[in-house]
């Protein structure tokens, strides 16, 4: 068969979700499949690209009328998984009920011997309370989301490790962490007076794994008003759990406020902004920090902020070493929560491969009162945007977990901010971890510290005993200013020793 009759077979499963009351034997069941070859996720999304933007059907009203609480008595049974009962395969899938948040369905398609079958939509697979409220069920109805799980610390026990469910979000942990920030295919103008667009990733095709595999295929279709895309993810589970990603994104028109390798994070509170809660919780986030390797070899970490007001912050690159949403609060002290437990969630590093060219990180800081909502976004903005009619391809590593040692010089494991004595300015604590290149004498060590404005201390090193590390103090007095750009850094030698610290202070 040519590869336009793949492509076209594709699309032809492709928003047409099989729907099944029934099956003969229990667990997810498929429908026969086509011939599938990688290429043609790509060729699909060209093709969508080429033509006006269809919005896809969607399941009827009553189901995304229900609450949070209905939606919860509707689960999946685990005993239905996808290759439940194939020992041999590594590999486990469950699905995701529609409903409430997830208004649209999504294609799933098992890939095995070259051949790619539909998952058949089967409500049987859920499990409900007598609580679960009676809806109509009818051809537009889908899975919402998939979820993979494998054998991570015991044999025969599957924990989950990732999962896609809402646009183009999906989430993943390493080994030992629980869920926290998300990652999406693509952000497109966030942030904007216009609103932000949000594609979906319509269509999945997940790839039966060989005995003993340890990475995991998933090619993922996306598409929205403004732009089609073909995505490949390997994942391989671990501690830390990694992603090799390649997008292929085709704009139907000159998007210039793109966003590549896009995180969502929340960050409400920590002991730059304390004083403003009353929680009983010395901190509330899932990430605390932003880190950037750039290509010129330098190493930022920029604390995050709940501003209140929306802040856009830009960090100019060309052709960046990495960049990502970091958690570096690790005790459960940190945080004293024994239930949301923040001090699992996992930090995300991300690794362009091959030449980005010139862009920025977009830091995006949106007011929160809450921790329930996500308030942080950060990705990379390519310089130029892309443009409509050409094909842009970007392939990236995100790392999901607790490790924090990017980059070079010693990490800041803290900020605090507060009032100095009897209110006569503001004092700045930065603690730095200890390492082997800090010198005994820590007034052989060089401080720099800069604000944009108002009047700053020069600075003092301490020795912090609790961590055997060096905690920089400086003052700054505002004066009528009501933002300032910090920079600090300890060098050595006339070498950077810490990496920057950076920081945007709003009154």
């Amino acid at each position: 068969m040519l590869r336009r009759e793949f492509v076209a077979s594709l699309a032809a499963l492709v928003g047409t979700p099989a729907f099944a009351q029934t099956q003969e034997e229990p667990g997810l069941q498929t429908d026969p499949g086509v011939p599938f070859n990688p290429d043609d996720v790509i060729d699909l999304a060209r093709m969508l690209a080429d033509h006006d933007f269809q919005p896809r059907a969607r399941i009827p009203e009553e189901w995304t009328n229900i609450s949070f609480e209905d939606y919860q008595t509707i689960w999946f049974d685990g005993r239905n998984a996808l290759w439940q009962n194939q020992d041999e395969t590594p590999l486990r899938m469950d699905v995701f009920a529609p409903g409430l948040y997830f208004p649209f369905p999504i294609d799933i398609s098992v890939v095995e011997n070259g051949e790619a079958r539909p998952l058949r939509f089967d409500f049987g697979v859920f499990d409900t309370t007598d609580k679960f409220p009676d809806l109509p069920q009818d051809d537009t109805l889908g899975y919402s989301g998939l979820r993979l799980r494998a054998e991570l610390e015991k044999q025969g026990i599957y924990q989950e490790f990732a999962v896609f469910q809402g646009a183009s979000y999906f989430r993943a942990i390493g080994t030992g962490n629980i869920y926290g920030l998300s990652a999406r295919g693509l952000a497109i103008d966030t942030a904007s007076p216009d609103g932000e667009e949000f594609p979906d990733f319509r269509s999945f095709w997940l790839e039966k794994p060989s005995p003993g595999a340890t990475t995991f295929v998933l090619h993922a279709l996306l598409d929205g008003p403004s732009c089609a895309g073909a995505y490949r993810f390997e994942i391989t589970p671990g501690s830390p759990l990694t992603m090799d990603v390649t997008a292929h994104l085709f704009p139907r028109r000159d998007i210039d406020n793109v966003g590549i390798a896009p995180l969502t994070s929340m960050f409400q509170y920590d002991q730059t902004n304390r004083h403003r809660f009353t929680d009983f919780r010395p901190a509330v986030h899932d990430s605390d920090g932003l880190q950037i390797m750039n290509g010129a070899g330098e190493t930022i970490w920029r604390p995050l902020a709940n501003p209140t007001n929306l802040q856009i912050s830009a960090f100019v690159d060309n052709n960046p070493k990495g960049f990502g949403l970091m958690q570096r609060a690790r005790e459960y002290s940190d945080f004293a929560d024994l239930e949301a437990l923040y001090h699992r969630r996992p930090g995300v590093w991300i690794e362009p491969k091959g030449d980005w060219g010139r862009g920025s990180v977009a830091l995006i800081e949106i007011p929160t009162p809450s921790e329930i909502f996500d308030n942080i976004v950060c990705y990379w903005r390519p310089a130029n945007g892309v443009q409509a009619g050409a094909q842009a391809t970007y392939s990236y590593r995100l790392t999901w977990g607790e490790e924090v040692n990017y980059g070079e010089g010693l990490i800041v494991l803290n900020t605090m901010i507060g009032s100095a004595f009897e209110n006569r300015g503001t004092i700045v604590l930065i603690d730095f971890a200890a390492g082997e290149a800090v010198p005994e004498d820590l007034s052989e060590v060089d401080i720099v510290v800069q604000g944009s404005a108002g009047e700053v201390s020069s600075g003092v090193l301490q020795r912090n005993p609790e961590t055997n590390g060096p905690r920089l103090a400086f003052k700054f007095e505002p004066g009528e200013e009501t933002q300032i750009e910090f920079r600090a850094q300890l060098r050595l030698n006339g070498a950077p020793l810490s990496e920057v610290w950076l920081y945007r202070w709003t009154a």
